[in-house]
C-alpha cells in the first residue's frame, strides 16, 4: 500500500529553511512514517538503498548526456559504503556531500559552477511522525537555469514516487 504524499512548504524549524533565500527552485513533500528510533541519516540511507532500477537508469542516462556538456558524472544514487554513525560532515554520501547532520535532519548537497543543490530529510513530529524531503537549488548562471528546465519535471515525478514507498 502506498503512503499518502503531501506537497508542503519547507518546515519553518528545519535547517534547510534557512537556505531558501535567493533559491531558483524549492520543493518539499511530506509522508507519514514511523521513525522506529532511527536518525535522519539512517532513514535516508535505508530509503535511498531501495531506489528503483528505473530511477538509477535515468540517473545513468543523465550522467552520459551531461558529461558531453562538461558536467560531472554524479554516479549512482544508492552507493553508500558506511554505516550511518560513521559519517561526518564533508563525507560523500552516495552522489551528495554531507553538509549538516542532527538526529532530526540531514542536509546533503552538491555544488558546481552551474548550480548548488541541497536536499534535506527532516523528521517532522508536528502532527505525528512524518518525513519531509526538501530540495533547494541555487543556480549560478544561465546554464544552471537551463539544466533545471530539464531536471525539474523529472524531479517532480521521482520525489513523490519515492516518498510513497516509505515504510
Amino acid at each position: 500500500m502506498k503512503a499518502r504524499v503531501e506537497k508542503i512548504t519547507p518546515p519553518v524549524d528545519s535547517n534547510i529553511c534557512k537556505m531558501l533565500a535567493g533559491a531558483h527552485y524549492v520543493d518539499s513533500h511530506r509522508v507519514a512514517t514511523e521513525y522506529l528510533g532511527r536518525s535522519s541519516l539512517q532513514i535516508w540511507l535505508e530509503h535511498i538503498a531501495k531506489t528503483p532500477a528505473w530511477i538509477n537508469f535515468l540517473m545513468s542516462l543523465r550522467n552520459k548526456l551531461v558529461s558531453t556538456l562538461g558536467l560531472k558524472d554524479l554516479g549512482d544514487l544508492r552507493i553508500s559504503d558506511k554505516a550511518s554513525w560513521e559519517y561526518q560532515t564533508g563525507d560523500k554520501v552516495g552522489i551528495f556531500t554531507l553538509i549538516s547532520l542532527t538526529d532530526k535532519e540531514v542536509i546533503l548537497g552538491d555544488n558546481d559552477k552551474h548550480l548548488e543543490v541541497k536536499i534535506s530529510l527532516y523528521k517532522d513530529s508536528s502532527s505525528g511522525e512524518s518525513i519531509v524531503i526538501s530540495a533547494v537549488v541555487h543556480t549560478h548562471n544561465i546554464f544552471g537555469k537551463i539544466y533545471m528546465l530539464f531536471v525539474t519535471p523529472v524531479h517532480k515525478l521521482i520525489v513523490p514516487y519515492m516518498l510513497a514507498r516509505f515504510r
